[in-house]
C-alpha cells in the first residue's frame, strides 16, 4: 500500500471520482423516487377526503356484482 492511499484504498482522485459517480446515483434515485411519489399522490392522496377514495365504491359494487357469479 503506498503512502498516498486513505483508509479505504484508494487515492484521492479515485476517491473523487467514487464521490461523484455514487452522488450522480443518489440523486437519480432520489429525482426517481419523487417523481414515482408525485404520481402515486396524484393518482390516490394518501389522505383521503372525509367521504373517503370513490374509487373503492366502484371496486365495491363490481365486486358485489361478481360475487354470485364467482360463489
Amino acid at each position: 500500500m503506498s503512502d498516498n492511499t486513505g483508509p479505504s484504498g484508494l487515492t484521492a482522485k479515485e476517491a473523487q471520482e467514487f464521490h461523484s459517480l455514487f452522488m450522480a446515483g443518489f440523486i437519480g434515485f432520489t429525482v426517481v423516487a419523487v417523481v414515482a411519489h408525485f404520481l402515486v399522490w396524484m393518482w390516490r392522496p394518501w389522505l383521503p377526503p372525509v367521504e373517503g377514495y370513490s374509487a373503492i365504491e366502484g371496486v365495491n359494487a363490481v365486486m358485489s356484482t361478481l360475487a354470485p357469479i364467482v360463489a
